[in-house]
């Protein structure tokens, strides 16, 4: 518990001890450490501890013996990244403060109530934000040269590490399956879609003329998930956003004109370029979608409903049916098939646990039984859209503790895991033992992590 919540310490002070710069003025700051020849404040650690307070974190023990440590920690694998010739790519940094500021934003719920709870303007805001994302780069990329070559697992490993560990100790792997779908999106007429035009329009028109801002349009009325920030994106290169968009947004030179109306999988928007830095641009976008009538819907219910009826009938097999007429493109070429991409042992392949399926299809397939084929139901799709589906429950394998057999390769990842942690420990052991190290008297009593702190 204690080293996860080091780690954790860790996390919060790479990526975000700016937030509370503005909040030290009234503190006597005092060098409390120094390794090699960076120094640690008592600012430094106040900072840490009141991000953890104010996200409500606690961690067991004194956060003045475990925040220290892990800042010296910090410091030691940046002193490597620089011995290592360690370069963050400009695009990396640009990209991880534009994706910090998302999560800011969405959290305290606009700019400007997040550069008054910060008390700083948003640019000096993003500047520290650079200094601590690029932090967090070198130190990753020092653990990768540390770790190398030196964790790859031979099968006989993984089966030895299963055999020494206690019946009580081994991992529970929970139920996952295996899914196949068929999606139908509801026809929507020509006239919801005019609609949807002629509104956007009406609002490029508004914005020509001065009467309004494009940003107080998109809180009000886009339909992404940036109306909260004014339908501001974050810098980003081409290939993030899908290729419809970034054509527009790439080909616009004037921060005063608004782009002509564009259709994405996602719906149709207009676009309007803030700022643009080498390869990466930074816009303000309003996502609109046309209205799906409820007879529309009802039609593709209807359209499922006799699908799903043949298949049972075996008039068609569900593969047949997936091909032929699913609109999700990224099922419809695999008989199907539903693919895990969520960030999880289980990426890449067709396995989901019932948390990994999206809520709509994990309700249904939760009481299903294998070869099962479902009645049609509705679910958001991850473009926003709307759609009906049918889906079959290929297969389940429910919730056990780990065995070899079965679970190979999550047990590989739990021992590769282990091997990282520990090739990561004896070089931070090594390191410790080879560094200038000094800690003020007040700071020396304390239970840490690593040993070697305290120079005799």
């Amino acid at each position: 518990m204690v080293k996860q919540a080091g780690r954790f310490i860790l996390l919060l002070v790479l990526l975000g001890s700016g937030l509370f710069c503005k909040a030290q003025d009234n503190i006597i700051d005092q060098i409390i450490w120094v390794v090699g020849d960076e120094a640690i404040l008592k600012s430094d650690v106040e900072k840490a501890r009141l991000m953890l307070l104010s996200r409500g974190e606690r961690i067991e023990g004194d956060p003045y013996c475990f925040i220290p440590e892990q800042l010296a920690v910090q410091k030691l694998f940046l002193d490597q990244a620089k011995i290592d010739s360690v370069d963050v790519p400009a695009s990396e940094l640009s990209r991880g403060v534009a994706s910090y500021e998302k999560r800011v934003i969405a959290n305290l719920g606009s700019k400007e109530k997040a550069e008054e709870y910060m008390q700083a303007p948003m640019s000096q805001l993003r500047e520290e934000w650079r200094e601590e994302i690029r932090n967090d780069y070198l130190v990753t990329e020092a653990k990768k040269n540390i770790v190398g070559k030196k964790t790859s697992l031979t099968p006989s490993e993984v089966r030895r590490y299963y055999s020494q560990l206690p019946q009580d100790s081994l991992p529970y792997i929970p139920t996952t399956v295996e899914v196949q779908i068929i999606t139908i999106e509801p026809i929507i007429p020509l006239t919801e879609i005019d609609k949807v035009k002629e509104r956007l329009r009406d609002f490029t028109n508004r914005i020509n003329a001065g009467e309004t801002s494009f940003s107080s349009l998109a809180i009000m009325y886009s339909e992404d998930g940036s109306a909260a920030n004014g339908g501001e994106t974050g810098f980003n290169g081409r290939g993030q956003w899908v290729p419809e968009f970034a054509s527009m947004a790439f080909s616009l030179n004037d921060p005063k004109k608004v782009s002509n109306i564009v259709e994405t999988e996602y719906g149709f928007h207009i676009i309007q370029l803030i700022e643009r830095r080498g390869d990466l641009i930074n816009v303000r976008h309003i996502l609109m979608r046309p209205k799906v009538p409820a007879e529309e819907i009802d039609k593709a219910i209807n359209r499922l409903d006799t699908i799903a009826t043949y298949i049972k009938e075996n008039k068609v097999s569900f593969e047949e049916a997936a091909g032929g007429i699913s609109t999700d493109k990224d099922t419809r070429r695999n008989n199907g098939l539903m693919v895990n991409r969520k960030e999880s042992s289980n990426y890449g392949t067709p396995r989901f646990t019932m948390e990994e399926l999206p809520a709509e299809v994990g309700r249904v397939v939760d009481k299903m039984k294998i070869g099962e084929v479902s009645a049609p139901f509705k679910m958001m799709q991850n473009n926003g859209k709307e759609a009906v589906a049918i889906v079959k429950l290929r297969s389940r394998t429910e919730g056990h503790v780990a065995n070899v057999s079965d679970d190979y390769q999550a047990l590989k990842e739990i021992v590769e895991a282990k091997k990282e942690e520990e090739v990561l420990k004896k070089w931070l052991q090594n390191k410790i033992k080879d560094t200038y190290i000094r800690i003020e008297d007040n700071w020396k009593n304390c239970d840490f992590l690593y040993s070697g702190w305290v120079k005799e």
